[in-house]
């Protein structure tokens, strides 16, 4: 068995802001980042598609430790995006002071765009990340 869509050719994809994702051509779940098979059924069949990167926030928090060499980074906020075609994804909050959040962001609506973080020593090299706005 084969990746249809490998995590490398995903962060290549994100890089050049374009979110790929894999739909199940068994049950149309729609799984991203990518998976060797369906999270919902474990069926092989899956096309790569792309997605809009547009949704509401369904949960956050705020981060005060960031990782090893990128302590000038916190604090910052996490979100959990529901994406409007349905899989949720993980990303960082820059439209707003960590300091000034509250349970108000819950059903916001955002849009994705993308930073790309240098490697360090727990990592192959340079990650693209998803970074959402308020839309």
């Amino acid at each position: 068995m084969e990746y249809k869509l490998t995590f490398n050719d995903f962060n290549k994809s994100l890089k050049r802001n374009k979110l790929m994702a894999l739909k199940c051509g068994d049950c149309e779940k729609i799984t991203v980042p990518p998976k060797m098979v369906c999270s919902e059924c474990a069926s092989t069949n899956l096309e790569i598609i792309q997605l809009e990167g547009k949704g509401k926030i369904a949960t956050f928090t705020t981060n005060f430790v960031a990782a090893e060499g990128r302590e000038c980074e916190a604090p910052y906020i996490i979100v959990m995006v529901e994406l409007d075609e349905g899989p949720w994804i993980m990303g960082n909050l820059i439209d707003i002071a960590p300091k000034k959040v509250s349970m108000d962001l819950i059903g916001k609506r955002v849009v994705m765009g993308v930073k790309v973080f240098p490697g360090d020593k727990y990592s192959a090299g340079d990650m693209a990340r998803p970074l959402f706005s308020f839309e």
